[in-house]
């Protein structure tokens, strides 16, 4: 049975961003599509772990057609309560995955920026896809609460990519989560949380974990070993 692929963009993103981009072209050349929805959804204001898991949901196929998702960022974390929630998802994929990420977000707000927030119930937030600030009401915030890692329980093979110099969403993060969960792959990159040098052994630890087609890349099964942590040199 084909396999439907799913990719989540970041959080303040797009289905423009260069990862986004990059990995949509490299699906392309091997000739398997790749669907990449707009988790803004028109309004950003608005925006909830809920409404992505809710949205990426509903453009399941309808066949039960096994799905793997590729998420990065909070679209990582969204990926992962996605593969919690439905069987029809039977592969993950995640990229500097936002675990605990109001935990690591809200502190470098501050705490008086984060209780105006709460008062003003909206906070302009820099958004890289329109490449201005947006407003984003405090119920992200609030909704974000409920979507604890340790819900995450399922034994759904698992891959995780994280830049070891990630000054967003620190490795530690990862490690933490991975080490309870034997059925969870992470490979740390010399990388930071936008893993732009690192392009190339992304896709092949893809490429490896998915068992794609060949596309004129030699793919070492040794760079890929069971359960634990593994570092890919990169070509820099």
């Amino acid at each position: 049975m084909p396999i439907h692929y799913i990719y989540l963009h970041g959080f303040a993103s797009s289905p423009k961003s260069a990862k986004a981009q990059d990995i949509s072209d490299r699906f392309t050349k091997i000739n398997i599509p790749i669907t990449i929805p707009d988790l803004n959804a028109g309004d950003f204001s608005q925006l909830t772990i809920t409404r992505q898991i809710q949205q990426v949901a509903a453009a399941f196929p309808d066949d039960s057609t096994p799905v793997t998702l590729i998420g990065s960022s909070l679209g990582g974390l969204t990926a992962a309560h996605l593969g919690q929630q439905y069987q029809q998802v039977e592969r993950l994929i995640l990229l500097a995955p936002a675990f605990g990420f109001l935990s690591h977000w809200l502190p470098k707000l501050g705490k008086e920026a984060v209780q105006r927030w709460q008062q003003q119930q909206y906070y302009m937030v820099y958004h890289y896809g329109v490449g201005r600030s947006l407003p984003l009401s405090y119920n992200f915030v609030t909704d974000a609460t409920k979507y604890s890692e340790d819900l995450l329980q399922r034994p759904i093979p698992t891959l995780i990519l994280h830049g070891k110099q990630d000054e967003v969403i620190p490795m530690i993060a990862s490690r933490d989560f991975q080490r309870s969960r034997p059925w969870v792959n992470l490979i740390e990159l010399d990388s930071d949380h936008a893993l732009s040098n690192v392009t190339q052994e992304i896709w092949q630890a893809i490429h490896h974990f998915c068992q794609l087609p060949e596309s004129g890349t030699i793919i070492n099964p040794h760079l890929f070993p069971g359960n634990k942590p593994e570092k890919l040199m990169t070509n820099d």
